[in-house]
């Protein structure tokens, strides 16, 4: 069984294989909000656990420097994309599609 990486982590190792310090890894992750790159510090709290990325837009530029699918840092970050989180779904359509993924993971 393959064991399970949380997202700092996963974070942390890719970092490391690319030959990144925090402090580039940081640079290069812009704020949607200003257009400033986060600091070094709030990466070293993301790749130690203590925080979640603050936006869909922070684990996309992450996932794209890192070279890593959105979607498993979404996954491992605990959170739905926003274009997903917006589509109008029912109760039921929202179960299931949580149960098929359930069933898929041999759960």
């Amino acid at each position: 069984m393959v064991s399970a990486l949380t997202l700092g982590e996963l974070i942390s190792r890719r970092r490391k294989e690319l030959g990144l310090s925090q402090k580039e890894l940081a640079v290069q992750i812009r704020r949607e909000e200003d257009d400033k790159s986060i600091s070094p510090q709030y990466l070293n709290d993301i790749e130690h656990d203590r925080r979640t990325p603050s936006s869909d837009n922070i684990i996309r530029q992450l996932a794209k420097v890192l070279d890593v699918e959105p979607d498993y840092l979404f996954y491992l970050a605990g959170t739905i994309p926003a274009e997903y989180r917006k589509l109008p779904r029912s109760q039921d359509e929202v179960v299931g599609v949580l149960s098929a993924f359930r069933k898929s993971a041999g759960r």
